[in-house]
């Protein structure tokens, strides 16, 4: 068994963070692109670089087997594929038409709508500081709906989706880099599909793949794979509550390059809801660290 390095998870853990957190800079640099023609060449580029790591890198050679032995997973990866492939269309459309300050936000929320669905479908209880920072992230919501008249959709659409591709990938105790290898090789007959029924399309276009916009859609499979390997890496080096603090590097920086870079403007309300959800947040936060001081 491997030794546990912590020096090594955290090196691990903070480069998959900042490297999910720097996504909205590869997409923008494939904004003459169209969202959906990058999702279908990010599964189809992810299944490829997925199966070579699988058959090169992953010790583990039963996975497949263990996979046919239940075959119900497959109806489950089926389903947490196609979550995760309108997770990915939602944010690539979210960054190259403006919206990065709302997808960050759907990040920041995200912890707090894992602890709602615990709740409403696993019948977990929540503890009382958790119900606070759930209540805080409810008060955030309502106000910008008031404000604006509007639901911020692609945050919500954003935090749902995340949570509950993560809820269902609960019920296939599947390895994470299989895991997604299978989900995106669910989806290539889609994405084959789609480029057949698109010829005019970029990437269905030969001459395109002698330009550079052709290496960076290419890149999709490395870009989108090498971060979650970073990340189960980590994992066995650290405590999950660790990487549960972790995660709230990729949205910050998400939003530091939606500000400081891209020149998106926060509206008042967008502010306030911010500060709703990062109270919030500190609370959970508090609560998480309590609860792991608790253990034996």
């Amino acid at each position: 068994m491997q030794a546990v390095n912590p020096r090594r998870g955290y090196i691990l853990g903070l480069s998959a963070y900042i490297i999910w957190g720097l996504f909205p800079i590869y997409f923008k640099l494939l904004s003459s692109v169209a969202p959906i023609e990058i999702i279908v060449n990010r599964a189809i580029w992810s299944a490829v670089f997925g199966l070579a790591l699988l058959t090169l890198v992953w010790k583990h050679p039963g996975w497949w087997q263990e996979l046919c032995d239940n075959p119900r997973r497959f109806a489950v990866l089926a389903l947490s594929g196609s979550l995760v492939a309108g997770n990915w269309l939602i944010y690539v459309w979210a960054v190259n038409s403006g919206h990065m300050v709302e997808a960050s936000l759907g990040y920041f929320i995200n912890p707090l709508i894992n602890v709602m669905l615990g709740m409403v479908l696993l019948r977990e209880r929540l503890r009382p500081l958790q119900w606070i920072a759930v209540i805080l992230a409810l008060i955030g919501v309502t106000q910008q709906v008031w404000q604006v008249g509007s639901l911020p959709w692609i945050s919500l659409a954003l935090a749902f989706s995340f949570g509950f591709y993560g809820l269902i990938r609960k019920q296939a105790p599947v390895a994470a880099l299989p895991g997604l290898v299978v989900e995106t090789w669910i989806l290539v007959p889609l994405a084959v599909g789609w480029l057949l029924f698109n010829p005019m399309a970029h990437s269905a276009q030969s001459e395109f793949w002698t330009t550079t916009d052709a290496i960076w859609l290419a890149a999709a499979g490395p870009i989108t794979l090498v971060p979650l390997v970073c990340f189960n890496a980590a994992a066995r080096h650290l405590p999950y509550a660790t990487l549960g603090f972790l995660q709230y590097i990729a949205p910050v920086l998400v939003l530091s390059l939606a500000v400081l870079v891209y020149g998106e403007h926060m509206a008042p309300s967008t502010m306030v809801t911010f500060g709703f959800i990062w109270a919030g947040l500190v609370i959970y936060s508090v609560d998480a660290w309590m609860s792991l001081r608790r253990r034996p």
